[in-house]
C-alpha cells in the first residue's frame, strides 16, 4: 500500500519583478485526508503548486514532501503524482501511447498503463487519439498519468474543470478512496461548491496570502447568522431597519439583516407597525464563509 508524506510550506514566497504572487505561506497536508486548496483565480494557487514541485524556484522559504524538496526525492513519479494541466497532450497520440512514453522515461513496467486508464475510467478508450477527447476525459487521462508510480502523494490543480455530473460523482469517490488508502491528496479549486462534498481539510488563500486552515468545518464559524425579513409593505419595513440603524440587504426571499437575533428585528418592527410576512434567522453555509474569507474574489 503505497504511504502518504506530510507536505510542508514553511514561510514560502515567491516574487515575479515588483509583483509579489504569493507571501510568507506556511501549511502542511497530511496524508489520510483530501485536503482542498481554495482561493479566487489569481489567488496565487498554481504558483504554489508549481514551487512544490520544483516547475518554479521560491524566492525564499521551502516546500518539502516529507521533508525533502521535489528535486531531492530518489523516485519522483514514485512519490509524488501531479496533474497542473489537462490540456497538454500531443492531439496526436493515443492515450495509451502517450502513457506509454512516461512508463519508459521512468523505467516502470508497461503493465501501469493499461491499469491506469482501468482506474480513471478510460480503458474503452486507451486507443482513440487524444485530439478527439473532451476536456472531462482529458482530465481523466491527467489523473491516469499522475497514477503511473502509483505514488503515496496527490497533488492536482482544479481537477473537476470540464467534468459533467457523473464525472464529478466520480472523482469526488476516486479523492476519498486514495486518502482511505493512506495517501496525501491536495487538490486545487476556486469553488468551494466543487470540493466540499470530498475534501476533509482546507487551506484558503487569498492575494497570494494565508486566510483559513483547518478541517472543513471550522469553516461554518467564520460568518455570523443573519436574520431573513420580509413584510407586505417593504418600503415601512426598511423604513423602520433604517431608523433603527439597522445594516441589511436585499435578497431573494427578504431583506437581510446584519444581528443574530430575529427577536430584536421583531421588535422593531413590531413598534413600527409593520407587518411581516417572513422573519427567521439564518446561518451562513459554508460558501458564505469561503467568500467572506476571500472576500468575494473571483470565485463568483
Amino acid at each position: 500500500m503505497p504511504t502518504g508524506a506530510v507536505i510542508e510550506f514553511r514561510n514560502i514566497t515567491k516574487r515575479f519583478g515588483q509583483t509579489t504572487a504569493v507571501t510568507d505561506l506556511s501549511f502542511t497536508v497530511e496524508p489520510g485526508r483530501v485536503t482542498g486548496f481554495l482561493g479566487p483565480n489569481g489567488a496565487g494557487k498554481t504558483t504554489t503548486l508549481r514551487m512544490l514541485l520544483g516547475l518554479v524556484a521560491p524566492t525564499s522559504g521551502t516546500a518539502t514532501f516529507g521533508g525533502l524538496r521535489y528535486r531531492d526525492l530518489s523516485q519522483p513519479l514514485g512519490t509524488v503524482g501531479a496533474a497542473l494541466e489537462a490540456a497538454s497532450f500531443h492531439s496526436g497520440r493515443t492515450a495509451a501511447r502517450h502513457l506509454a512514453a512516461y512508463t519508459l522515461a521512468a523505467g516502470l513496467p508497461r503493465t501501469r498503463v493499461a491499469e491506469v486508464l482501468r482506474t480513471v475510467g478510460l480503458a474503452d478508450h486507451a486507443d482513440q487519439r487524444v485530439g478527439g477527447y473532451s476536456l472531462g476525459m482529458r482530465q481523466r487521462l491527467s489523473l491516469a498519468y499522475s497514477l503511473l508510480g502509483d505514488p503515496g502523494v496527490l497533488v492536482l490543480d482544479e481537477p473537476i474543470n470540464g467534468l459533467d455530473p457523473e464525472g464529478i460523482k466520480w472523482i469526488r469517490g476516486f479523492l476519498s478512496s486514495m486518502a482511505a488508502e493512506g495517501r496525501t491528496v491536495l487538490v486545487s479549486s476556486h469553488l468551494l461548491s466543487e470540493v466540499q462534498q470530498s475534501v476533509d481539510d482546507v487551506i484558503i488563500i487569498a492575494k497570494g496570502e494565508l486566510v483559513h486552515s483547518g478541517p472543513l468545518s471550522s469553516l461554518d464559524t467564520n460568518v455570523a447568522p443573519q436574520v431573513i425579513v420580509d413584510s407586505p409593505n417593504r418600503d415601512a419595513l426598511v423604513t423602520a431597519l433604517t431608523d433603527a440603524g439597522l445594516a441589511f440587504t436585499s435578497g431573494r426571499t427578504g431583506l437581510i439583516v446584519a444581528v443574530p437575533d430575529p427577536g430584536q428585528v421583531g421588535h422593531i418592527a413590531f413598534a413600527a407597525g409593520v407587518e411581516l410576512s417572513v422573519l427567521h434567522r439564518q446561518k451562513a453555509g459554508l460558501e458564505d464563509s469561503f467568500l467572506a474569507l476571500v472576500d468575494g474574489g473571483d470565485s463568483l
